[in-house]
């Protein structure tokens, strides 16, 4: 298991959740590097842009996009699966969801935010 880091962006977007589903996420939160070696494409799954390499991890209604860096799991965002949903329908794009948002610039432009948010 590799030790989870939170900035303050994915920190703050957690921390709107109530307590109870907060600690039902963390507790679904659990990353090895089996888990990044055998993408299953139902939890986990890979994001890539110009060199840039981002994983995703699904829970209930939660995305999770993170990074491994130095050993240990980045969070950049933890977003409602209706955030893209709502962009999927709104850009007609036939792709599944982890391709739409490679392609897309706002998905990039949330990451690098929370890429440059200060951890905590």
């Amino acid at each position: 298991m590799f030790q989870i880091v939170f900035n303050e962006i994915s920190a703050a977007e957690i921390s709107r959740l109530g307590t109870l589903e907060q600690l039902e996420l963390l507790d679904e939160f659990k990353v090895s590097e089996k888990d990044l070696d055998q993408l299953d494409g139902d939890r986990f799954g890979k994001i890539e842009r110009e060199g840039k390499m981002l994983y995703r991890f699904r829970a209930k209604d939660y995305r999770f996009y993170f990074e491994v860096k130095d050993g240990a799991v980045v969070v950049h965002r933890v977003l409602h699966k209706g955030t893209f949903s709502d962009f999927l329908f709104r850009s007609k794009m036939p792709l599944a969801e982890d391709e739409a948002l490679a392609e897309s610039k706002h998905f990039w432009k949330l990451i690098d935010e929370g890429r440059n948010a200060r951890r905590v």
